[in-house]
């Protein structure tokens, strides 16, 4: 494990094509390449959220979630290898109830804003959306762990509840949305 990453220059994908973790090569444009960099891209997005001001439980359920992506990122990136499991949608469905519990009931759509780490947070719903999109299609052309698909699903939610969380603790109220008739 120590010498996994000893070297990172290896110009081997100067050709356009990377290597997988089982030892093969693939194009860099392929849909599992794809699927790796947005859930990649989804991991440091919530890195930067991690150094908004965020309640303590919140940071600790983002780092957890950052475990979690980064060994998704690894079942990805080994075709047949699994990671994540049923426990890992349900620890996700616990934390939304968590959350939704400490929030007023949404009767019309919210923009995404208010604090800077609500808006980081729905940048991360929306790339988590990506990533979600970028896995299904892998799965029309190769097997795909289906916990990998739900995990997206669940935490694009919970990026969204989490934003409205961080509005409440930053002293922020959402933003409602105003159809095209009430803003004339």
């Amino acid at each position: 494990m120590a010498n996994r990453l000893s070297v990172i220059a290896t110009r081997t994908g100067d050709d356009g094509t990377t290597g997988l973790g089982d030892g093969s090569r693939t194009p860099k444009d392929a849909p599992r390449i794809a699927a790796m960099g947005d859930v990649d891209e989804l991991n440091s997005v919530i890195g930067v959220l991690l150094t908004e001001d965020l309640p303590a439980d919140i940071s600790t359920d983002l780092l957890a979630i950052q475990h979690d992506l980064f060994d998704m990122g690894a079942e990805l990136c080994i075709p047949g290898h699994t990671a994540l499991t049923d426990e890992h949608i349900a620890r996700l469905d616990a934390r939304l109830v968590h959350y939704n519990e400490t929030l007023a009931p949404l009767r019309e759509f919210i923009l995404p804003g208010g604090s800077r780490g609500s808006a980081q947070a729905h940048v991360a719903r929306t790339v988590c959306r990506r990533a979600e999109r970028a896995v299904v299609a892998l799965a029309r052309v190769d097997p795909v762990n289906p916990p990998v698909r739900l995990y997206l699903n669940r935490l694009s939610d919970l990026m969204f509840v989490l934003a409205r969380c961080i509005n409440q603790h930053a002293g922020q109220k959402d933003t409602f949305w105003a159809g095209a008739q009430a803003r004339k």
